[in-house]
């Protein structure tokens, strides 16, 4: 078989509701299967991917196991996304030497050793790169033969609509592959207008008649008057004296400066957090309605479709579990820049395979 006729497929550990997925297979890869321990998960990764999900902890997966998931005599890429809880900036100063997560990187090296798929792809955290637990897995990919580069990837550069930065490792066993560099330039990022300007309007506590997911959470009498007093990229220091809390009037108050303030409409939103739908936990007001972002508002910043279905018809839309799953979701707009090279490269992989 010609090389560069040969497909390619991917099995994706700690998939979520299929961000990573979603964006591999907008260019072109073949999604076979997805992976997770968080049952939420099934009904997304499914009905938007329409591959296989998987119930099961990484710890218990097995390289054959593996093995029989990709499409026979294709170029194979493992990718994943393993949780990164004990490297996020929120958590410094945090003792989590003990926490189950620090080992999940090391089974997804583990299940690289084991089957040798023709390319792996990671994404995390820019912060894990200083890690011994990451350079550990680099040394794991390079003592299996891999050619492994990585580096910190900013969102807007990607069409991203939001200023998040990703640290994105691809690995090869056919040469080194460069992580793609983003097509957009400072003056035509995507902005927070042209991502989310054209939904319904909708008030605070009010839902979409036509789409749940375009639900936004109810503000407090206070929390409404306060975003009434707030501009867009501005902070409660707009805010008259009475609306403000005790912490802001502390002279440590200045640290709380990038909560409870709207985004604005021409630039890239704020990283958009498990916590996104809530007003006082970051800029997360809506530019100029009356409310936080809702939970759709949240996913289309993190680069889903408007039409990526999140929760099963007829199901509740639960603020805390959907916006978890929309904020650790990997942005599909990388995932797929990341596809594009990996696609780029199969001419250059063994029509033998690579498996022990």
């Amino acid at each position: 078989m010609a090389e560069v006729n040969r497909s390619v497929s991917a099995i994706d550990l700690f998939c979520g509701v299929g961000g990573l997925s979603y964006g591999l297979q907008q260019s072109g890869i073949k999604v076979m299967a997805g992976f997770d321990i968080d049952a939420r998960c099934k009904y997304p990764f499914e009905k938007n991917i329409d591959a296989a999900f998987i119930d099961q902890d990484v710890r218990t997966i097995t390289g054959k196991q593996l093995a029989r998931l990709w499409e026979p005599d294709s170029v194979r890429v493992l990718a994943g996304c393993a949780p990164c809880q004990p490297f996020s900036p929120h958590r410094r100063g945090q003792d989590t030497s003990e926490e189950k997560e620090w080992s999940l990187l090391g089974h997804f090296g583990r299940l690289v050793d084991e089957t040798l798929p023709d390319m792996v792809t990671m994404e995390n955290v820019p912060r894990i790169a200083k890690t011994e637990v990451f350079q550990a897995f680099i040394r794991v990919l390079q003592k299996s033969g891999y050619e492994v580069t990585y580096k910190s990837c900013y969102g807007p550069e990607y069409g991203l609509p939001q200023n998040r930065r990703r640290l994105v490792l691809i690995a090869s066993k056919h040469g080194r592959i460069d992580i793609p560099k983003g097509d957009y330039k400072p003056g035509n990022y995507v902005t927070v207008r042209k991502a989310i300007y054209g939904l319904p309007d909708i008030a605070s506590g009010q839902t979409d008649a036509l789409d749940p997911l375009h639900k936004s959470r109810s503000l407090s009498d206070l929390n409404l008057r306060r975003i009434r007093a707030s501009r867009p990229g501005g902070s409660w220091k707009d805010w008259p004296e009475e609306l403000r809390s005790p912490c802001h009037r502390r002279a440590s108050g200045a640290t709380f400066r990038n909560v409870y303030s709207r985004m604005e409409w021409n630039e890239p939103a704020p990283t958009i957090t498990t916590m996104a739908y809530n007003f006082g936990t970051g800029r997360f007001g809506h530019p100029e309605q009356d409310r936080a972002i809702s939970l759709r508002e949240a996913a289309i910043l993190q680069s889903f479709p408007p039409s990526y279905q999140f929760v099963q018809p007829g199901k509740p839309v639960e603020f805390t579990p959907i916006g978890r799953l929309i904020g650790n979701a990997v942005p599909p707009v990388i995932a797929a820049a990341v596809g594009k090279v990996l696609v780029s490269h199969r001419g250059t992989a063994s029509s033998k395979g690579a498996s022990k």
